[in-house]
């Protein structure tokens, strides 16, 4: 019985090693590796395929979400709305910024933000609300921005793991004022380190965060305010304008391997299977059992790797104990006791979906019981 891993990152580059090799050829011959020309070819086609005028490379996920909001002021003595399941770096974000983090409940079936909560959520102290597109499911991006028009706050997008995904139409980055992606090596869209990006069609705010990321500085040694040292640097740059002519087909290839998926575990007991959403891109498959953690064990005995995203939601982190978001977010909280993210990446082999969905059958039929 073979062992099937949560992901296989050789996947993602054994049939491009070539065009790789290439564009890391192309920038060592060019001998210019931070704000180059690959950096700025990149972030032309990023900026074209989330249909926007502006994306500024950027060190990673977090620094995105990050020179976000210093970017549109926020700091001390400001809220910002963020989901209460999510990958910590949502909140770490607000908090690098001095601003506090308001963790509000998500839609049980989406684990994304509820909009209905958000608007009970704002205070006179609320600066912006920050939706992320978790697992690759874009949230409800029109009834957020009715509630963010209504009280005039700057809707921001954690589109971290949802690089192509759509809401009625239209590509995440540029569904509110400004976007942050991360190119971390697992995501649908990801380099070979770490890397990250922000779009946006605010012309003034493009500027400033590209002044942000580079010491505060546009002309070489005049400082305008205090920046930091947060650049996608032209090797990744050009590790992504290789692999992003590839995204459409491996966006397709999650939708089949989940509805796949979907089909396989259609009936088994004791599991929720997610929602099938047209406009999402698969970052994960994640189901949901009351008995999560012995299920777990169960595959593992089976041969089948799994993760948790997220085991401990971060209002109940060490970090934020102290914080005022530490109840009302039930759940937020369920989900965390819940969700298994199953193997899955776009190179996985029908097979290997087959042999997941056989196990977690027998992994169910050895826990017995509801």
């Amino acid at each position: 019985m073979q062992d099937i891993p949560f992901y296989d990152l050789g996947g993602a580059t054994r049939d491009i090693r070539a065009d790789l090799l290439g564009a890391a050829a192309s920038v060592i011959d060019g001998g210019h590796y931070i704000l180059g020309e690959h950096l700025a070819r990149f972030e032309a086609e990023f900026a074209t395929f989330c249909g926007v005028r502006h994306a500024i490379g950027v060190g990673n996920g977090l620094d995105a979400i990050t020179l976000i909001l210093r970017g549109l002021g926020i700091g001390p003595g400001h809220e910002v709305i963020v989901p209460g399941h999510t990958f910590i770096a949502s909140w770490l974000a607000v908090s690098q910024c001095g601003a506090r983090p308001v963790g509000v409940d998500v839609n049980a079936a989406s684990f994304n933000l509820d909009p209905a909560l958000v608007r009970a959520a704002i205070t006179p102290s609320t600066r912006a609300i920050m939706a992320v597109h978790l697992y690759g499911r874009p949230a409800a991006m029109d009834a957020l921005s009715e509630v963010a028009g209504e009280h005039g706050l700057p809707l921001i997008e954690d589109a971290a793991q949802a690089h192509g995904a759509t809401h009625r139409g239209r590509r995440v980055g540029g569904l509110g004022r400004a976007a942050a992606f991360s190119f971390y090596p697992t995501k649908n869209l990801g380099a070979l380190g770490d890397g990250g990006a922000v779009t946006t069609d605010d012309d003034a705010l493009a500027e400033r965060i590209r002044r942000l990321r580079n010491y505060g500085s546009i002309i070489k040694y005049r400082h305008d305010e205090s920046g930091v040292n947060s650049r996608l640097d032209d090797l990744q740059a050009a590790f992504l304008s290789a692999k992003l002519p590839l995204l459409a087909a491996k966006t397709e290839r999650r939708r089949a391997l989940a509805g796949r998926y979907d089909a396989l575990l259609a009936g088994l007991p004791s599991i929720v299977r997610p929602e099938v959403d047209p406009e999402a891109v698969w970052h994960l498959y994640v189901i949901r059992s009351r008995r999560r953690d012995e299920l777990q064990l169960a595959l593992a005995e089976l041969g089948v790797s799994t993760l948790v995203h997220y085991p401990t939601p971060p209002h109940l982190q060490r970090l934020y104990q102290d914080s005022h978001c530490t109840s009302g977010l039930v759940e937020s909280t369920r989900a965390a006791s819940e969700v298994l993210s199953l193997p899955f990446w776009p190179e996985m082999e029908d097979r290997q979906v087959d042999a997941v969905a056989k196990r977690l059958e027998r992994a169910l039929a050895m826990l017995g019981g509801p």
